[in-house]
């Protein structure tokens, strides 16, 4: 009984340590567990809500709009979900929710939720967006570097036929006004073209402001772009968002196809009448901004998994622009590499060392080797550059070892090629079985099963991390 008591107390303190709300209800929706995180984030005592139904203590919720009482109903778990509620005190919060049943077998007794507080991330990030308008209105015309471009077209080195022709497509979009979609895996300059863009348009003396969509939830995002009014949540005041401060200018939309789906839907009507209401307003404000959005992967891709909505798409694709890899324009490696070396003492870069870098795939292009070639100077101390000061991953050991050797049968060997191809496409898509197979032109569920032959067969970390996500 002692044994038991302690049990209980230790999970007690352990749950209240965690530094994320807990909210536990039985099945008939009575909450049996509350954490202080959790009574901290809705202004309430522990003592308020624990016995209680969560209607009671939460009457602006519903069985529809509550994650809690969505899962005593349908038994499923519900990941990452936007919830908005005023807690007793008329106070209104916002949270990201991941809520799962409690189980015992197919017996449901109950639910728990974990909550982040995305109110404080707002009322933060919507003290940045004061912080810089005010410093861009205070500099009159000489704007501070969030607000302007930096890069022009011709910062984009290359003499690859596709990359030159696909500079004077931007060239010629940056005379117009219609939006331009930009997609090229990642690190192969997508914001450096649309800076450029900018640059070279008529609006190139308005600001430019970029934001990445990927990672931050919906809430968040919408209060970034478009603004607040005062009370839309705890904390909140009537604030700009990007779209105001990007007036007469551009917005530059990274990673488009991270955006939620019903974020999309508000975006495309911003386009078509080209107004927008803040959170929590009643009223239109006329906003005049130019949208260039990017993403890594084909945005008809996009379309068909479901992550971008298709009549946003159409609304988007007037003017698309394709950055090829630099796997696949092996001598703007050797142009990168001269370019980047003009401005330090003349170093000397043997054949050797330049095929070297050409045979290198440079899963994260650009990016990658204006790093790589950091560290390559950094290493070097002497005039002339060796395979000595070469990272490993450059290393022609390494390479070899990467490449099936001649030691088995054919069909031994094109079983490796097969492995190493799956493996490689499960490393560019992060894990992503759908997009995996897209790239490797295969249907999902041949993808699926090879990944299942190969985990049973080696067991190797590698395979085993997969996570097979559509």
């Amino acid at each position: 009984m002692q044994t038991h008591t302690l049990s209980k107390e230790m999970l007690m303190a352990i749950l209240d340590g965690i530094d994320e709300a807990i909210h536990a209800v039985d099945k008939d929706g009575i909450t049996i567990y509350y954490n202080k995180v959790a009574a901290g984030y809705d202004g309430m005592e522990v003592e308020e809500v624990i016995g209680k139904h969560l209607l009671h203590v939460f009457p602006s919720l519903t069985e529809e709009t509550s994650t809690l009482l969505k899962v005593l109903k349908t038994k499923k778990p519900i990941y990452h979900e936007n919830q908005r509620y005023e807690n007793k005190k008329g106070q209104l919060l916002e949270t990201v929710n991941t809520t799962i049943p409690i189980l015992n077998g197919d017996h449901l007794l109950g639910a728990v939720e974990i909550a982040k507080n995305y109110g404080h991330l707002n009322t933060l990030s919507n003290k940045l967006m004061d912080l810089q308008a005010q410093i861009n209105r205070s500099a009159g015309s000489k704007r501070i570097s969030s607000f302007q471009s930096s890069y022009t077209l011709d910062d984009f080195i290359t003499d690859d036929a596709r990359c030159v022709n696909m500079l004077q497509d931007a060239t010629l979009f940056a005379s117009s006004i219609l939006p331009v979609v930009i997609w090229g895996e990642t690190g192969t300059g997508k914001e450096i073209i649309a800076q450029g863009i900018h640059h070279h348009s008529p609006r190139k003396h308005a600001p430019f402001i970029a934001q990445n969509c990927g990672a931050i939830p919906a809430t968040l995002l919408e209060s970034i772009l478009f603004g607040t009014e005062k009370g839309s949540y705890t904390g909140a005041v009537d604030r700009k968002g990007l779209f105001e401060l990007a007036t007469g200018g551009t917005l530059f939309l990274d990673e488009m196809n991270s955006m939620p789906l019903e974020l999309q839907a508000k975006l495309l009507r911003v386009l078509e009448d080209g107004s927008i209401r803040r959170v929590g307003g009643t009223s239109t404000i006329k906003v005049d901004v130019r949208i260039i959005t990017a993403m890594n992967e084909p945005p008809e891709n996009c379309v068909e998994n479901g992550s971008f909505r298709a009549d946003l798409y159409y609304r988007l694709n007037t003017c698309p622009i394709y950055i090829p890899p630099l796997r696949e324009r092996p001598h703007d490696i050797s142009l990168l590499l001269e370019k980047k070396l003009q401005s330090r003492i003349p170093y000397q870069v043997s054949m050797e060392i330049k095929e070297m870098l050409q045979s290198y795939q440079w899963p994260g292009n650009v990016r990658e080797l204006i790093n790589t070639i950091e560290y390559i100077l950094l290493k070097s101390k002497e005039e002339t550059i060796s395979t000595k000061h070469l990272p490993l991953k450059l290393n022609r050991k390494n390479q070899s070892q990467a490449i099936p050797k001649n030691s088995g049968s054919l069909r031994m060997e094109l079983q490796k090629t097969e492995e190493l191809m799956i493996k490689n496409a499960m490393y560019q898509s992060k894990g992503n079985v759908m997009k995996a197979a897209k790239m490797l032109d295969i249907p999902r569920q041949t993808l699926q099963y090879k990944l299942a032959k190969m985990g049973d067969k080696s067991k190797t970390a590698e395979v085993l991390k997969i996570r097979h996500t559509d």
